[in-house]
């Protein structure tokens, strides 16, 4: 379980986030949505440590962030796996190298185990056989497909996802929200993804958590979230010009 506790965060005197709580809780997909530069990402980065909190602590299956040394660190980072917003894959490295870096810097796994893996998890997100291909080869959808692969290269016990459909066609992004959702429930992973796209949101989430004005104002149920009536939810599901199943 992660417990994020009032959390604030300010760049050069301007606040971001303003007193931010919510639970992640196992098994589960939480999605953070709000207006773009609300501050999702920006607690993203908090949560996994990336980012120092002014104030406020994240708590990690017990442990505390900010009382952590640095080894302490990278090894309470081994518990996550994050697919970025542009899936940022290493030009100069194959698909396989790309997902077997965490492996080969940080485990002894010898290289027969480390390419059994990346071909299990190729598989896993339905690229099997492009192990020796260049990012520059591959497609928008399946550069996230191998960003994904490698987020899941350690067997993470949660995944963070950064805005996973964006500069994607609605069809390929249709088919990122089910393999992301799908990914997670069957691995049993609690999984936190930020966007501001309701139509992925709502394929992806157990729970929705909006950030607006550096606050949550609304956590619960994505029907719940549809049924709300606070004025900056109505304003955000009236502003996305569709409704939670995706039609126009």
């Amino acid at each position: 379980m992660i417990e994020i506790r009032r959390i604030r965060k300010s760049f050069g005197g301007k606040p971001v986030l303003k007193g931010v709580s919510i639970d992640i809780t196992e098994d589960s997909a939480t999605v953070l949505i709000g207006r773009s530069g609300c501050g999702k990402t920006v607690l993203l980065r908090i949560l996994i440590g990336l980012l120092r909190p002014d104030e406020g602590q994240v708590i990690v299956d017990g442990e505390d962030l900010s009382t952590l040394s640095r080894k302490a660190l990278f090894r309470m980072r081994k518990k996550f796996g994050m697919l970025f917003q542009g899936a940022a894959l290493f030009d100069s490295m194959t698909v396989g190298e790309n997902i077997s870096l965490a492996l080969r810097e940080h485990t002894d796994l010898p290289r027969t185990e480390i390419a059994k893996k990346v071909r299990e998890k190729l598989d896993l997100v339905g690229l099997g056989g492009v192990e020796d291909r260049m990012p520059s080869e591959l497609s928008g959808g399946m550069k996230k497909r191998v960003g994904l692969a490698r987020a899941l290269i350690m067997d993470p016990k949660y995944v963070l996802y950064d805005e996973p459909t964006t500069g994607l066609d609605p069809e390929t992004a249709d088919a990122i929200n089910e393999l992301i959702g799908g990914t997670g429930r069957r691995l049993g992973i609690a999984s936190v993804v930020v966007t501001h796209d309701l139509v992925s949101a709502r394929r992806i989430g157990d729970r929705f958590a909006m950030i607006s004005d550096g606050h949550i104002v609304f956590e619960g149920t994505p029907d719940a979230f549809q049924a709300c009536q606070k004025p900056a939810v109505r304003r955000f599901i009236n502003g996305a010009g569709l409704d939670m199943e995706g039609r126009g």
